[in-house]
């Protein structure tokens, strides 16, 4: 029943916060079951990348800063990008700024998701643990995605160098943000929570400011006001 119970909660923040995101879809709700298969692929990169990442460090060493914005971030961001602009970038579904988001939000939470379980079982965390790792790394992976689905959102619906420029920010900001918490984590001992804090503020802001514009820029919004006036 414990196990059980350890295993719920591993689970429990990357289902609540995806549906969370999923409901801030305001104007044209993606099928549910293109949410969930983009989710479940999230799954599905687990092992492949911790096996890139395994031989990358037996390569290069742990040198915390290669390892935080290189083999840690670099290798994750990047599957994760080229998944998505390989199966969801001209996918007919993805027809609104937002759906960059949720489908980015989506992978990010399969593979947070699937780590949760591997450290709730292979280091036999407590809740407690679980707890912070929901408040930290799962709810990271997440505004992560945000960051990196907004850029896509921005390129799907932009034209010339403008799209090349935010398919360039749709990897590399990301990247930079997941790579600045790793360091934090991966170098400070005794005063981390000082640093990862605020570094989370910032990016539940920014990421929330994100929602809100790329729900803003939705096609399907002046659509949705015509028919309240209508009614």
């Amino acid at each position: 029943m414990l196990l059980f119970s350890i295993i719920a909660a591993a689970i429990a923040p990357g289902i609540a916060l995806l549906t969370f995101f999923y409901l801030k879809d305001r104007y044209d709700s993606e099928p549910l079951h293109m949410v969930i298969k983009v989710f479940l692929v999230g799954f599905l990169i687990v092992l492949p990348i911790m096996i890139i990442q395994r031989g990358m460090s037996l390569w290069f060493g742990d040198h915390p800063f290669l390892y935080s914005f290189v083999i840690s971030a670099g290798v994750e961001e990047f599957v994760k990008w080229f998944l998505l602009y390989h199966l969801i970038y001209n996918h007919t579904e993805f027809d609104e700024p937002y759906d960059g988001i949720l489908y980015a939000v989506a992978i990010s939470l399969g593979f947070a998701t699937i780590e949760n379980i591997m450290y709730a079982w292979f280091n036999h965390a407590s809740l407690g643990a679980l707890m912070i790792r929901a408040l930290l790394p799962v709810s990271g992976h997440a505004l992560f995605g945000v960051i990196m689905g907004y850029y896509l959102g921005r390129a799907k619906f932009s034209e010339g160098k403008l799209t090349r420029r935010f398919l360039l920010y749709s990897l590399v900001m990301p990247l930079f943000w997941h790579g600045v918490y790793d360091l934090i984590l991966g170098t400070m001992t005794h005063f981390w929570l000082w640093y990862i804090v605020p570094l989370m503020m910032v990016l539940w802001y920014g990421g929330m400011g994100k929602v809100t514009r790329a729900n803003n820029r939705s096609p399907f919004r002046l659509l949705k006001r015509e028919e309240e006036v209508k009614l």
